[in-house]
């Protein structure tokens, strides 16, 4: 739902009326070369094709010139053809507040996430994040944020955790909107019921979003790089010695405008996760379409 912000941030959407809506929805398919499970680290090791549907929807209301909140509701359900076990449904409810403080901002996000499998319940997820953000010069913009999680796995207690994190974003303008770099680093610990999935990490990503005129429309190119090492606090006794984790995640995304508020997107991700621990270590090569529509 990275479009229904930027809507909702834009002047445009801000002149619009006192409250400001936004929807989308979307419907698409991927084929996955390894289907995995990865908050229990589960790996097939066998490929499959799944369908997409995805559907949003965003409102946001100004409460004074320096205060206004959004909130959001995003429903998404995979449908694979032959792991129909992993079919996953998720729907997630949230709320933005910010102040503008004219230097510089603050805000507060609250999400909560519920994910089903194979229409049972699976993951329960809250997310709180106090952030602050503002530009340190006229073409390099900074973010910084804490983010609290209190995550339940249903069946799977001991995978049940508090996490607490700080993240740091660094943004670049080349064209404005139109064409930035961004640079991120997060410090993660989770705190899990088993001490075995307890876990201390330090990430970085690098992103480059750019916006270019095909066949007379603004068409986005977005390139990721994300890399995350994570050291165990405990002995997994499988293995018998503690776990060790480096994750390396590119992703490229293409969109293209098409008719009216419609867009094609064509996407593509791989993954390879280097773990002394069996189940955690392997490549996943992710590639995929969608319709999408606005409004």
């Amino acid at each position: 739902m990275a479009w229904l912000w930027a809507c909702l941030a834009a002047p445009i959407c801000r002149a619009a009326a006192p409250v400001e809506y936004a929807a989308e929805v979307s419907i698409g398919g991927e084929y996955d070369s390894n289907v995995t499970l990865d908050e229990v680290d589960l790996t097939s090791s066998e490929s499959d094709y799944a369908l997409l549907l995805e559907a949003g929807f965003a409102a946001k209301k100004a409460f004074t010139e320096q205060f206004e909140m959004s909130g959001t509701y995003d429903l998404s359900q995979t449908f694979y053809k032959e792991f129909d076990q992993v079919n996953r449904q998720t729907h997630i409810l949230g709320t933005d507040m910010n102040l503008d403080h004219s230097r510089y901002d603050t805000g507060m996000s609250v999400y909560y996430i519920i994910s089903r499998l194979d229409n049972e319940r699976f993951l329960d997820l809250l997310r709180v994040s106090p952030s602050v953000s503002g530009f340190l010069a006229k073409k390099w913009f900074a973010r910084g944020a804490y983010v609290y999680f209190n995550k339940s796995i249903h069946k799977r207690p001991e995978r049940d955790a508090h996490t607490q994190s700080g993240e740091a974003d660094l943004y670049y303008f080349l064209r404005g909107l139109r064409s930035y770099v961004n640079l991120g680093y997060r410090y993660r610990d989770e705190d899990a019921a088993g001490a075995q999935y307890s876990f201390s990490s330090n990430a970085v990503k690098l992103r480059y979003i750019g916006r270019f005129e095909l066949f007379s429309r603004i068409a986005k190119l977005e390139l990721a790089w994300r890399y995350e090492d994570r050291d165990y606090s405990a002995e997994t006794p499988s293995i018998g010695e503690d776990r060790d984790d480096q994750r390396n995640r590119w992703r490229i995304d293409f969109e293209l405008p098409l008719v009216g508020q419609s867009s094609m997107q064509v996407f593509a991700g791989y993954a390879d996760y280097d773990s002394n621990y069996p189940q955690a270590d392997y490549t996943q090569t992710v590639v995929g379409t969608r319709f999408t529509y606005r409004w």
